[in-house]
């Protein structure tokens, strides 16, 4: 083979090799661009995922404060309703206690936009039923405050009703003592004599204590209209000349506590118009005494009505 065959053959093997190289090292270049172009739109694809994140990320935190803000919004206004209120109202301490696990729930709950939504529309349904309760509690208010102003006012007239009652009382208690000492039956007149008794039953008065059998006592019971008619007793207090009671010596204690000790209680029935009684001190189981004699006569209160004093020689 000649020399110009070899050159040619040789040139072309160099021209193959060249070509090939050629074709290599763009096939290299091309594979690279892929490379890079499939790099970068990972990369953006990271980074766009990343921002998506943060983005979301920032999104419900935003919502957890909202709605956190607008629990305690409800929480503060159930306080101030509750503070404001004048008795403890259970169904709004319920409601503040249930908004306040609410709270608790949120801060402790991991973001999530599914939860959030739900506590979204639960935050809906709590602000409904505050406005009803604070309805609820303001139409009470308002009605206790009318029932304060209702027993204010029945309270004053009370007072004065009992103002009234009590003068009532005084005046009738007033009226009742004139009207008791209206009542009451007083004596015109009384005596009393020392009598002895003849044998003839003829009584005859006399000052000599050794003749005297008993004391005759009379007194005129005036008239009054205003008493009550019907049976009374006096009663006739006769003393000796030592101090002593004649006679049985009975006791009387009268309302009050006072008491009297008495010979005789006389008994006669009154009619509202002067009367006449007389009744007997009998002699004792001795003789009677000398010396000055005092008689006293009560009425059935043992008011003192008259008195009297005579001396036996």
């Amino acid at each position: 083979m000649d020399t110009n065959t070899l050159l040619k053959k040789k040139n072309k093997l160099i021209n193959f090799y060249i070509m090939t190289e050629t074709k290599n090292n763009n096939g290299l270049k091309v594979l690279a661009g892929l490379l890079g172009v499939i790099l970068l739109g990972v990369i953006i694809y990271t980074v766009s995922l990343y921002q998506d994140k943060k983005k979301t990320e920032n999104v419900l935190t935003q919502e957890k404060e909202l709605v956190m803000n607008d629990l305690n919004s409800l929480k503060s206004e159930y306080d101030k309703a509750i503070l404001e209120s004048n008795a403890t109202n259970e169904e709004l301490v319920s409601a503040r206690d249930n908004i306040a696990k609410y709270i608790d729930s949120v801060k402790s709950m991991k973001a999530d936009i599914s939860a959030l939504y739900r506590y979204r529309k639960q935050v809906g349904i709590l602000t409904k039923e505050r406005e009803q309760l604070l309805r609820q509690v303001d139409s009470l208010t308002r009605s206790n405050t009318m029932i304060a102003m209702q027993r204010d006012s029945t309270y004053v007239e009370l007072e004065k009703q009992t103002v009234f009652n009590d003068s009532l009382v005084v005046q009738n208690t007033q009226l009742a003592d004139v009207v008791e000492k209206g009542s009451a039956l007083n004596l015109v007149t009384m005596t009393v004599d020392a009598v002895k008794e003849r044998n003839n039953g003829k009584l005859v008065s006399t000052q000599r204590a050794k003749s005297t059998d008993k004391f005759k006592v009379c007194f005129t019971v005036a008239n009054n209209t205003i008493a009550q008619a019907g049976d009374r007793e006096f009663f006739v207090e006769v003393l000796d000349p030592q101090g002593d009671v004649l006679g049985e010596s009975y006791s009387k204690t009268n309302d009050s506590g006072a008491s009297v000790t008495y010979s005789k209680g006389t008994n006669f029935y009154y009619e509202n118009k002067t009367l006449d009684v007389c009744d007997f001190i009998n002699k004792p189981a001795g003789e009677f005494q000398k010396g000055n004699y005092m008689v006293n006569v009560y009425d059935d209160k043992l008011n003192l009505l008259a008195t009297s004093k005579f001396m036996l020689k």
